[in-house]
């Protein structure tokens, strides 16, 4: 399963390196219910992937990121771990107009922390766009673990990078 994982990973990493566009970059602050609102009291999380426009309405690519739950240390007196996610997901943006956008992002979440093997990742996400390459949004992130699902909505900024080859 870890071999797996490793490769996918890779498998990212190298289609980002030889991507000539729309590298994504962000962070987002997120608020825990259902299942973990009683352990965890806040989440924070940063984000990269690709997007590649597939037209002038559609783009899709790849992201990744981080994310890490901050446990509710202050009852009892009870010193509990954080709770950590790498997510790793396909990623689609429909643009009904040159400022809005929905979309989502599916794939796996690696459980990073002891005793959290991860799940299915879903991320449906809705943004608005300030300039040319800054965007604000509101998703929910959603977790299925094995007995729990991580539930969370998150307020984000994210920035694309546009790279662009080189000329000889």
């Amino acid at each position: 399963m870890k071999n797996r994982i490793a490769f996918l990973v890779l498998c990212l990493f190298s289609i980002t390196i030889f991507a000539q566009e729309g590298v994504k970059i962000g962070i987002h602050g997120s608020f825990p219910f259902n299942d973990f609102s009683d352990a965890v009291v806040l989440s924070a999380g940063v984000d990269v992937g690709y997007m590649h426009a597939l037209g002038e309405v559609v783009d899709a690519g790849v992201m990744t990121g981080f994310i890490n739950g901050f446990p509710d240390n202050f009852d009892g007196g009870l010193d509990l771990p954080s709770i950590q996610f790498l997510p790793l997901a396909a990623s689609f943006r429909i643009w009904p107009s040159n400022s809005f956008s929905f979309g989502g992002d599916v794939g796996f979440a690696v459980g990073i922390n002891d005793g959290n093997e991860g799940g299915l990742y879903y991320k449906p996400t809705i943004g608005y766009l300030f300039g040319t390459n800054t965007e604000v949004n509101f998703s929910y992130t959603g977790i299925q673990l094995d007995g729990a699902t991580w539930s969370t909505v998150n307020v984000g900024v994210l920035h694309t990078i546009q790279v662009r080859p080189r000329r000889l």
